[in-house]
């Protein structure tokens, strides 16, 4: 499966700012990623993938959708990314969020857009 970390540039942060942390752990940096630069689907591309409609309930995690939709619950970033809300916490009870289907198609262009 595709993960959102294929192709991300790892750095190296030696920040003064994490001084006493990396002093505590007895390192010198961590690495980290790049936060990346996504891209919504167009309308074109959108028009080829089926959006099943979810209300949003208390309890509702991401992962739980992705479960059941894509029988694999590390797949949630897909609905967060296409719903444009990165975290649970920007989604509240009552809102609908769309899932998109199929997830190969949907993988395709998420792939085109990144």
């Amino acid at each position: 499966m595709t993960s959102r970390y294929d192709n991300k540039e790892a750095v190296k942060n030696q920040s003064e700012l994490y001084k006493s942390f990396f002093k505590k752990r007895g390192i010198k940096f961590i690495n980290q990623f790049r936060t990346g630069k996504l891209s919504f689907p167009s309308n074109k591309e959108t028009s080829t993938i089926k959006q099943v409609d979810h209300i949003w309930r208390a309890g509702d995690k991401y992962y739980k959708l992705a479960q059941k939709f894509y029988n694999d619950p590390s797949l949630w970033w897909i609905i967060a990314w296409y719903n444009m809300k990165p975290t649970e916490g920007h989604v509240h009870p009552g809102q609908v969020i769309s899932i998109p289907l199929p997830l190969d198609r949907v993988l395709a262009i998420f792939m085109r857009n990144k």
